[in-house]
């Protein structure tokens, strides 16, 4: 099943929302198990030593008490060796032990147990070996048969035996947390690799199968294209044929219009001088009291050199109107030939040639060119703005100076625009398109002319590879832009192809 482009955007968002969550959820289990790790270890940390610091405690009070009675029962110095070496270190022990079972508060009892049990101790192993030093051996051992050290050192290794099993706990309890936390960790990350494989294999068949149909759809618009770019060629051709047809037809349709409007011109010529001799005659005719004389006398006088008026007007019209055509034909025929044109000078040219009729009016001419070069039919494009200028004089405004200003600047696809922008009495919405049409014009017709300009202007800038456009409003003013190739070499060429 093709996959739409809002579908692939849809699953695409949903894999990746998918993946987005998947890693939130890893990466928090993740740092959730490490440190759940890390207090297990803590702990397994604390009570090894908790251990450590009671079986040193522990070991200590041994050797001291092995020391006591080797020296109780030998007298030798040399058996209290252990004796000496241990009871420095017992406080020390002693404050270590209190230091790591700190953060236990239950142990507090035992630990103050064991402190007492210590103490006593010591003070009894420090009494016998002081009576035996002063010969006292025989107070020394009923000091010794009492027991009563003896119970001290079994309370103190009692509380030494509940620290280091309740220690043995701890660490057995963390080690098997931390195995459970190891192994919650390891399924974790099996788990998220399992859905990060899933997300991206997911990800990998969306891209792969869009990608093959992009692939397919290009192949399928590159095949349509080309019968697109043939057909086109073909309609491109078979235009072009017509078009040369209808200049064609145009052409000798208006050549053959001549041959009778000329002999109309020449018999109505003929006419005319005939109507003068009549006119005169019958202007100096004496009166006479026939009505049909009087109806002749004004037929002749004034009806006739009326009607002669009007057929002259009439094929005057006609004539230019025919000229006109054939211009066109002329134009739509004329081969064009490409050359570089230096833009600037081109159009200050151009406006020159009109500035006389600008500066009658105090009006003034303005540029604005942003281009060097470009290669084009000059004799073509002097027409387009000889006629754009011609109109902005012609069409001003009564009531101002006239203001024009030519501009040129480099436009998208290697293009270029020109616009003509005047302020003259500007043309109405409705009209926009209906100035580019044969034999239309707009407004008020106070200026003389046929309604061809425009339409020949809109004829030689689409031969030349461009368009013409406008922006008006009545009474502001009015801007022609016009768009062409920056090298009509280039469109002849896809012409000819």
């Amino acid at each position: 099943m093709p996959i739409s482009s809002n579908a692939f955007v849809r699953s695409t968002a949903l894999l990746l929302l998918v993946g987005f969550v998947a890693l939130l959820a890893i990466v928090g289990t993740t740092i959730w198990l490490v440190e759940q790790n890390q207090n297990y270890f803590n702990i397994t940390v604390e009570a090894r030593s908790a251990r450590t610091a009671a079986i040193n405690l522990r070991n200590a009070m041994q050797d001291a008490e092995t020391g006591q009675r080797g020296y109780m029962l030998t007298g030798e110095q040399s058996y209290l060796e252990p004796y000496n070496e241990a009871v420095p270190k017992i406080p020390q022990l002693l404050e270590e032990l209190k230091i790591v079972l700190a953060p236990y508060p239950d142990s507090v009892a035992s630990v103050r147990e064991v402190e007492g049990a210590i103490v006593g101790k010591l003070e009894e192993m420090s009494r016998t070996i002081e009576l035996v030093r002063n010969g006292q051996s025989a107070e020394a051992l009923a000091t010794l048969k009492t027991d009563q050290g003896k119970a001290l050192m079994d309370k103190a290794r009692a509380l030494f035996d509940g620290i280091i099993d309740a220690a043995d706990r701890r660490i057995s309890d963390g080690n098997n947390n931390q195995r459970g936390a190891t192994n919650a960790l390891r399924w974790v990350t099996i788990i998220s690799a399992v859905v990060i494989i899933a997300v991206v294999g997911g990800s990998a068949w969306t891209v792969l199968s869009y990608t093959r149909e992009l692939a397919s759809a290009r192949h399928e618009v590159e095949t349509a294209n080309s019968s697109l770019e043939e057909r086109v060629r073909e309609r491109t051709s078979d235009l072009g044929r017509a078009n040369e047809e209808i200049q064609r037809f145009a052409y000798i349709v208006t050549h053959d219009l001549r041959a009778p409007l000329v002999n109309i011109m020449g018999f109505t010529s003929e006419l005319e001088t005939s109507v003068g001799l009549l006119s005169d005659y019958m202007a100096k005719a004496p009166e006479a009291s026939d009505p049909a004389f009087e109806e002749a006398r004004l037929a002749a006088t004034e009806d006739l050199p009326e009607a002669i008026t009007f057929i002259r007007a009439a094929t005057r019209k006609m004539d230019g109107l025919i000229n006109a055509i054939l211009k066109i034909s002329r134009e739509g025929r004329r081969q064009l030939k490409p050359e570089t044109i230096n833009l600037p000078e081109f159009i200050e040219a151009n406006a020159d040639a009109v500035h006389h009729q600008v500066a009658d009016t105090d009006g003034t001419v303005r540029f604005d060119v942003q281009l060097p070069k470009i290669v084009s039919d000059k004799l073509s494009l002097e027409q387009v703005l000889g006629n754009l200028l011609d109109n902005a004089i012609k069409y001003r405004h009564p009531d101002r100076p006239i203001e024009i200003a030519l501009r040129a600047r480099q436009a998208l696809g290697n293009r270029v625009e020109i616009t003509v922008e005047d302020n003259g009495r500007g043309i109405a919405d409705s009209d926009h398109e209906r100035v580019f049409e044969l034999f239309r014009r707009s407004g008020a017709q106070s200026q003389p002319g046929e309604g061809i300009g425009l339409a020949h202007v809109r004829t030689l800038v689409r031969s030349l590879g461009g368009d013409i456009t406008l922006r008006s409003k009545l009474g502001e003013g009015t801007t022609f832009t016009i768009t062409l190739p920056r090298d009509l070499r280039s469109h002849l060429g896809r012409q000819t192809a």
